[in-house]
């Protein structure tokens, strides 16, 4: 096949771009052609040696636009990366060939529908974030901290400020979304979108257009199995990732200072300096490389992933089991789905301090610990979630969209 991957960044910046990396790495070493075309460079010099053919097309992202107005407008309708990419698509060959996107809402834009669409060639969508779907990207009110019901770009949306940044930037998000569903025609265009697990699919589902098809394509994740955990019990239970408040780092704070113990973070953002003030008897150990992460997971007694929004596919959870820790998981948020309630850790209500407390205090009893590290350990290792394992459900469904095609 000959796959070309449509990604905002040619380069490792998070998780999204390094799903799409990471799988042209692998299809170009099962013997696929692999294309790669991004807005923002430079190119990972690991795909041109992998002989991976990359279209870079040098535009900044939207936010690092020095111009505000220009930039407010390329991220509707960047129409350079449209010309770009319909030059592209137009040179590839009919047969045998799949288009596969991954990102567009922060350099590329909605524009690309159009050449996608007049390729008339398969295309399959990752959905990594909503945006596709939702103004602000996550269902999600970042003013009561609260999962959003609303009906994306209804009256009660478009009358609700969610924004982080307030009213203004509401309102052109959601034109943006108006553009991008009604002007460019994207979601219709995104016919066959790869979602994570069935958590994700129920949040998605009722948004999309009846005729959206929808394949489950597991992301893959980095992690060696070094065997069952020789002394579980041992350890602090930790929070890892981003210190902002959506991703419920206030919420563990207050729930360990409720079971008596210290909170112990592992990661930095905007709400630490807010963290320090509030619960100074917490512990910042700071960013860390991905090894240094997996050592935090591994010596942890205990995960807490108290997110407070939905999430798409937490690697830091399937990390942690696949290294034998436990994981306390918001039964609000994808994490849970990774996790056995009472087997692999445990769920708590979503958003309730003194139930996450109630978990924490759980994971005191040093023989249930032991047993659901041996669960979590036993379980993750028995289906892995591997880059082949990754590819080969990639092969599968772009021969399905190929065939019906």
């Amino acid at each position: 096949m000959r796959v070309i991957l449509i990604v905002d960044w040619c380069f490792v910046n998070g998780g999204q771009a390094k799903v799409a990396l990471d799988s042209a790495l692998a299809l170009k070493s099962a013997g696929h052609e692999v294309v790669l075309f991004s807005a923002v460079g430079p190119a990972d010099p690991t795909l041109s040696a992998a002989g991976i053919e990359v279209h870079c097309i040098d535009q900044p992202e939207f936010v690092a636009d020095p111009s505000r107005v220009a930039a407010a407008w390329r991220a509707i309708d960047n129409r350079g990366a449209a010309r770009a990419l319909h030059g592209l698509l137009k040179a590839q060959p009919r047969e045998g060939t799949i288009i596969h996107v991954h990102g567009w809402h922060k350099a590329l834009s909605a524009a690309i529908a159009g050449p996608i669409r007049a390729s008339k060639l398969p295309v399959l969508y990752t959905m990594h974030e909503y945006f596709l779907l939702c103004p602000n990207g996550g269902f999600y009110h970042y003013g009561t901290h609260e999962h959003c019901h609303l009906k994306p770009l209804s009256k009660a949306c478009l009358t609700t400020n969610c924004d982080t940044r307030g009213w203004g930037f509401k309102l052109w998000r959601a034109a943006r979304l108006a553009a991008a569903k009604h002007w460019h025609g994207l979601p219709r265009v995104l016919a066959d979108v790869a979602y994570f697990h069935p958590f994700q699919r129920a949040i998605i589902e009722r948004h999309l257009p009846v005729t959206t098809r929808l394949h489950e394509i597991a992301n893959p994740i980095e992690v060696e199995a070094l065997g069952p955990k020789p002394e579980p019990a041992s350890g602090e239970i930790i929070f890892v990732g981003r210190l902002a408040e959506e991703k419920g780092v206030f919420l563990y704070a207050e729930a360990m200072r409720r079971a008596g113990l210290s909170p112990v973070f592992v990661g930095d953002g905007p709400a630490g300096a807010s963290l320090k003030a509030r619960y100074p008897e917490s512990k910042f150990l700071g960013w860390h490389d991905a090894p240094g992460v997996r050592r935090r997971l591994r010596e942890a007694r205990a995960l807490v992933f108290p997110s407070l929004w939905y999430e798409g596919q937490p690697l830091t959870v399937l990390e942690s089991l696949a290294l034998g820790t436990p994981v306390i998981a918001s039964d609000g948020s994808a994490g849970r789905e990774s996790v056995r309630d009472g087997e692999t850790g445990l769920w708590f209500r979503h958003g309730d301090a003194e139930d996450l407390a109630r978990a924490i205090r759980t994971m005191g009893n040093d023989e249930l610990v032991q047993a659901m590290s041996h669960a979590a350990y036993r379980h993750y290792w028995r289906e892995p979630f591997t880059l082949e394992r990754h590819r080969r459900r990639l092969e599968e469904v772009y021969a399905g969209l190929l065939a019906a095609r």
